[in-house]
């Protein structure tokens, strides 16, 4: 499993690489990739919950492996559409819409399901290693896509060719992810004596979350990044163009420097998973990756952008790992799929940070922006320290996670 993801995620970093130089390359526009974004998005909210009741009534493994099919078929298809020259600014819009709802119906099945597979001792491990996964692909997926790009459009940074074999690159990891997952031997089926309809389902899994101040409290903690530490990851290539010149072979250099920052994090948190007073440093790693945006916007060279992105790369993925942990010990089994797709639902409120720090970068400039996301990010995160107890005990009355039963 940790192979496919690995795969999956590989594809998914090269896309947004290959995704942001063509549709700045077509429209020099920071609000044009927000509304990109946004079309990945809105899925996330509307089918999450619906796939969090899927991941607790069938097979994850069977979910899994026919969302990466889907994704394969459909990145070979956008790849014939930008090698025929005929791509537009809506084939991108069409192609996220479709690739946030594969994802918002597949992700709780993924993530539920890392549990059923190892030790209940090794939580806190594999949650740091699942991460690992995701941000290996961060050094290598974006470097590739970039070199690709640059070595194939040879001074034309106007080809589209660079960016279609990358699709085909792509699609071709998806289909590989889909293989591997299919030698995992168990299915990921937790048996239920209720069978309810799946609205009952949903709203169930809303009522847990209510009634546990702890979870309520970790889903608060892991919506502010995402309102305000994420922009950085969508203006990227504005700020790599507007503010430090570079080309796409740049854009890949700290997209990399991000993932062996996150790398660093996660095998971190994996050597310390009985770190204590987990709550403080939750939240100081909030604040902390505010501070390091506000730095980046404030970069003028490679160099030192680069170095303060992996900054924010090795501080987000031990936030996020952190919180991921703590969320999948606090959860039962049986509840796990409906908790991960809140969580995963929350994520969806991207874009209420993205379209304003865009519109910010519009009017005024990329660097601005990014500050102004960051002062936000901190200044909201203290606030929610003082006012909500919720926050202050995501650590307290962790759950024996249980070994589930298979059928």
């Amino acid at each position: 499993m940790w192979i496919g993801s690995l795969g999956s995620s590989f594809g998914m970093n090269m896309q947004i690489i290959a995704r942001g130089w063509m549709i700045y390359t077509l429209t020099s526009s920071a609000m044009d990739l927000a509304w990109v974004t946004l079309s990945f998005m809105v899925p996330t909210i509307a089918f999450s919950l619906w796939g969090g009741v899927v991941a607790d009534r069938l097979p994850k493994k069977r979910i899994i492996v026919l969302a990466q099919m889907l994704n394969s078929i459909a990145t070979l298809i956008m790849a014939g559409i930008i090698f025929s020259d005929n791509v537009t600014f809506w084939d991108f819009i069409w192609f996220g819409f479709f690739n946030g709802t594969v994802l918002a119906m597949s992700m709780p099945a993924r993530q539920a399901f890392v549990p059923e597979l190892i030790p209940e001792r090794l939580i806190f491990t594999a949650m740091a290693l699942s991460t690992t996964s995701w941000n290996l692909s961060r050094i290598l997926g974006p470097a590739l896509a970039g070199f690709l790009i640059a070595w194939t459009a040879a001074g034309d940074t106007s080809s589209s060719h660079g960016v279609g074999i990358v699709y085909f690159v792509i699609a071709s990891l998806y289909f590989i992810s889909a293989i591997t997952m299919l030698l995992v031997s168990k299915p990921g089926k937790i048996k239920r004596e209720d069978e309810q309809n799946a609205i009952s389902d949903m709203m169930d899994g809303l009522r847990y979350v209510w009634k546990n101040p702890p979870i309520f409290g970790l889903i608060l903690l892991s919506i502010v990044p995402f309102v305000f530490g994420m922009p950085i990851n969508t203006l990227l290539p504005a700020f790599n163009e507007d503010i430090l010149g570079g080309g796409p072979d740049d854009l890949g250099l700290l997209m990399s420097a991000m993932g062996m920052g996150a790398i660093v994090g996660s095998l971190m948190l994996a050597a310390t998973g009985d770190l204590k007073n987990k709550a403080t440093w939750l939240i100081a790693t909030c604040v902390g990756w505010g501070a390091f945006t506000v730095a980046f916007g404030m970069a003028e060279t490679t160099l030192l952008a680069a170095l303060l992105v992996g900054c924010i790369g090795w501080i987000s993925a031990w936030n996020m790992s952190l919180n991921r942990g703590l969320l999948q010990m606090q959860v039962e089994a049986g509840m796990r799929g409906r908790i991960m797709s809140i969580d995963m639902m929350s994520h969806g409120l991207m874009p209420i940070g993205v379209i304003p720090i865009a519109f910010i970068a519009e009017q005024y400039s990329v660097a601005i922006a990014l500050m102004v996301s960051g002062v936000s990010f901190m200044v909201v995160v203290v606030l929610l320290a003082f006012v909500s107890q919720s926050v202050r005990r995501v650590d307290e009355n962790l759950a024996t996670v249980s070994q589930p039963s298979e059928s």
